[in-house]
């Protein structure tokens, strides 16, 4: 069974950064994609970030620009670095690992963002 652990969340002032970190307990190359999602109070999960296993990224409008996803292969451990965050990024941040018969979620970290 994959495990995978979230990290790095926390509140921030407007404008701040957070990186969060994702550590599976097996190797990502396994999975076609790894992905972020969040879900703030009341709304669906949404997807902020993807990256497959070639590295090519994707993002959602609302953070492009300000989000890099990226990953370390050889710690297993899939990166969201968040700059000028907004008070609109607060959610909780999810991560995914997804193959087409297979996804996977870590428990989530809260991300505030907050005066």
């Amino acid at each position: 069974q994959v495990q995978l652990v979230e990290s790095g969340g926390g509140l921030v002032q407007p404008g701040g950064s957070l990186r969060l970190s994702c550590a599976a307990s097996v190797s990502i190359v396994s999975f076609n994609n790894m992905r972020w999602y969040r879900q703030a109070p009341g709304r669906q999960r949404e997807l902020v970030a993807s990256i497959t296993r070639s590295s090519i990224t994707n993002y959602a409008d609302s953070v492009k620009g300000r989000f890099t996803i990226s990953r370390d292969n050889a710690k297993n451990t899939v990166y969201l670095q968040m700059n000028t965050l907004k008070p609109e990024d607060t959610a909780v941040y999810y991560c995914n690992a997804w193959n087409l018969d297979f996804s996977s979620w870590g428990q989530g970290a809260q991300v505030t963002i907050s005066k």
